[in-house]
């Protein structure tokens, strides 16, 4: 088994890399979302606001960024937003590195929560963050939308 990159913060620099993770990785789930995921207009700009404003981490391989993971405390925790892992390196263990680097963060900053928001059209995704200890607290639709389109999601931490 591979061993998982080490995680580090991100960076300002890193803006330009993220943003086209972000949009590959977000092209190639494994279903269309209805409506089409916001994760595929970002930029070097969005990005780089997010990361200088409220952070997040990433692991790299051979020098390029192979994953990452945006945060921001929000509503009394840390919200977890953008969990990106590049197609190729998917199955290595690298989302999960990053869900403990952000359940580290949080308790760093004495938060004692995670959350974040999960497409129901992803049952992958509902079952990975599930089986990081993360359970359903609400469903949300999106502007226009009469059903659910989202599942709200948080995970609680020991203090």
């Amino acid at each position: 088994m591979n061993s998982v990159p080490a995680v580090r913060r991100l960076r300002a620099g890193d803006a330009e890399a993220a943003a086209a993770l972000v949009r590959s990785a977000f092209a190639a789930q494994d279903a269309a979302t209805d409506p089409p995921s916001s994760a595929l207009r970002e930029t070097a700009d969005s990005l780089g606001a997010w990361i200088e404003a409220d952070g997040g981490c990433c692991a790299e391989e051979g020098g390029a960024l192979a994953a990452l993971l945006l945060w921001a405390e929000r509503d009394g925790g840390l919200y977890c937003g953008r969990l990106a892992v590049a197609p190729a390196a998917r199955g290595r263990g690298l989302a999960r590195a990053l869900m403990a680097e952000a359940e580290r963060e949080a308790r760093r900053r004495g938060l004692t929560r995670l959350h974040l928001r999960v497409r129901l059209a992803l049952p992958g995704n509902l079952a990975f963050f599930a089986a990081t200890g993360f359970r359903e607290v609400a469903r949300e639709a999106h502007a226009g939308y009469a059903e659910p389109t989202t599942s709200v999601m948080e995970k609680r931490l020991d203090p």
